[in-house]
């Protein structure tokens, strides 16, 4: 188990170096200049070469580079040219509307998609196994923001049961909870028909498996041996697609926090982008693909102990 940890580690940093490489790159080939944005196309090149300086643009790009790595790692993010702001002030305050609704977001998808493939599974080829099937399929293909937008004109707009957008804050923990409802709908509900789907898959490849065979034979009825033993081994498959969930529900809500105006990482990454503010998108982005990385390298781990088929082959 602790060769198996200390590979999946090292294949964490070095996933982690090239990420950093690769974002540093992307985000400075985008075409324009973030201080002749800030100035206008009318700012004189004396002002804009002191206000270059300023914000390190004049420096080499691998100088900037490593400049930039090392804040990282000692939690200096940068400064904001926007805001004038700590990226670290920035990103903390966001992620309070982030992360709440990711994880609100997996907690529905779960609770969703897990009843709905146990039961298509254990009633294979059946109605409702074709009804949840061709849900799924509907859930599947229809673009979580474009669900975003019926769920607003139905329930804030008709029915008037939730505020179209925007964020209360945490001072009443209830309101800003039902504030992210219906953002947590829209992300959840595509991500429980892909959960779902796996769930039912790996659910009939256990109950076709011997172990099973010989749980019916010792006198275990369909069910019975559904619950005790097809169930708990069918999870293990799960458990990586709810990680992956996990890290796009964080990662991948820029436009769901677009629909409902929510001040989450998200809406900050795609305002730094039109503003130019080149070290906010940079920073966030590094912190959102680390987070991501560290919840597979976690869901690695988590999935080793439950079967040691994977640490004998480390």
């Amino acid at each position: 188990m602790i060769r198996y940890v200390l590979g999946r580690f090292l294949s964490l940093v070095l996933s982690l170096v090239v990420a950093s490489i690769v974002i540093f790159a992307v985000i400075e080939v985008i075409p324009g200049d973030p201080a002749s944005f800030m100035l206008g196309v009318n700012a004189r090149a004396d002002t804009l070469a002191a206000l270059r300086a300023e914000m390190g643009l004049d420096q080499p790009l691998p100088v900037r580079y490593f400049a930039w790595v090392t804040g990282l790692l000692t939690g200096d993010f940068g400064n904001s040219w926007t805001y004038k702001t700590p990226v670290a002030e920035l990103v903390s305050d966001r992620i309070w509307v982030s992360l709440p609704l990711a994880i609100y977001a997996l907690i529905l998808s779960t609770l969703i998609a897990f009843p709905a493939g146990i039961y298509a599974a254990s009633r294979r080829g059946s109605a409702g196994d074709v009804t949840i099937m061709g849900a799924t399929q509907l859930g599947v293909a229809i673009p979580n923001f474009w669900f975003a937008m019926i769920l607003v004109l139905i329930f804030a707009i008709n029915l008037r049961w939730f505020s179209a957008g925007g964020f209360p804050g945490w001072d009443n923990p209830m309101q800003a909870l039902k504030a992210l409802t219906l953002p947590a709908i829209a992300l959840a509900l595509p991500q429980a028909a892909i959960l779902a789907r796996v769930m039912r898959s790996s659910l009939l490849d256990m109950l076709g498996e011997d172990f099973i065979r010989t749980a019916r034979a010792k006198g275990l009825s369909r069910r019975q041996a559904l619950w005790r033993h097809a169930v708990r081994n069918a999870l293990i498959p799960v458990l990586t697609i709810i990680g992956l969930q996990f890290s796009f529900l964080l990662a991948g809500g820029i436009i769901i926090e677009q629909v409902f105006f929510l001040p989450g990482l998200g809406r900050l990454i795609f305002q730094s982008i039109s503003a130019r503010d080149l070290i906010v998108v940079e920073s966030v982005v590094m912190l959102l693909v680390f987070t991501v990385i560290v919840v597979n390298f976690l869901v690695d781990l988590a999935y080793a102990a439950v079967d040691p088929r994977l640490r004998r082959k480390a």
